[in-house]
């Protein structure tokens, strides 16, 4: 049995990581396995709806991160996991899963996800997308108002009260824990290639 190669992508918000994790997964299809940090936010069914719009979900312990290792750890063991899906119009975990096989390579993404040693003990090659600010505010104003139904005004504040300092206490200072830095994430062609290049020679032993 080969090992498996896990991958961190990492980033901050609009960085560009998830275009990276989907030209990854459009090459290598079902030869990979996607692990988002997003699927691990925690379940919040004792608040109510106002309530959980209100919860800071760019703060580390809004995640159940402890869980996300587990499934890493499995899935490095060659063991079948099942993920939970989280919702981000009710903000809150849905009581689906999703049951994924391991694969040879597993690729696990998310702002925080360098941000928690654990989690990165589990990963072989760590690449931190790096994108400028102004970029991923609009990045993100435009993914969050067309895909996830807010208004700019919620978005805007959102990113002015949690995204923008959560960012500088936590996403920014995991940037040293990163082997690569990308700028544009998967916007830039070349890094691309060389992830691609990588993939693909673990994928042919």
């Amino acid at each position: 049995m080969n090992d498996v190669l896990v991958i961190g992508i990492a980033g901050g918000t609009g960085s560009g990581k998830t275009t990276l994790v989907h030209k990854l997964k459009e090459m290598f299809g079902d030869d990979v396995v996607i692990l988002s940090h997003d699927y691990y936010y925690k379940c919040n069914d004792h608040l109510s709806f106002e309530e959980r719009t209100k919860l800071n979900y760019d703060h580390p312990n809004s995640l159940d991160t402890s869980m996300m290792i587990e499934d890493v750890k499995k899935l490095r063991q060659w063991q079948a996991i099942d993920h939970p899906v989280y919702s981000f119009v009710e903000h809150n975990r849905t009581k689906e899963t999703v049951h994924v096989e391991p694969k040879q390579v597993v690729i696990v993404e998310g702002i925080l996800i360098f941000e928690n040693k654990d989690l990165v003990d589990q990963m072989d090659i760590k690449v931190f997308v790096d994108t400028d600010a102004d970029v991923r505010i609009i990045r993100r104003l435009l993914r969050d108002v067309e895909e996830r139904g807010r208004s700019i005004s919620s978005v805007i504040n959102q990113y002015l009260d949690t995204v923008k300092p959560m960012h500088e206490q936590f996403v920014e200072p995991s940037k040293k824990n990163a082997d690569v830095i990308i700028p544009e994430g998967g916007f830039n062609s070349v890094a691309v290639d060389m992830l691609m290049e990588k993939i693909r020679s673990v994928l042919s032993v």
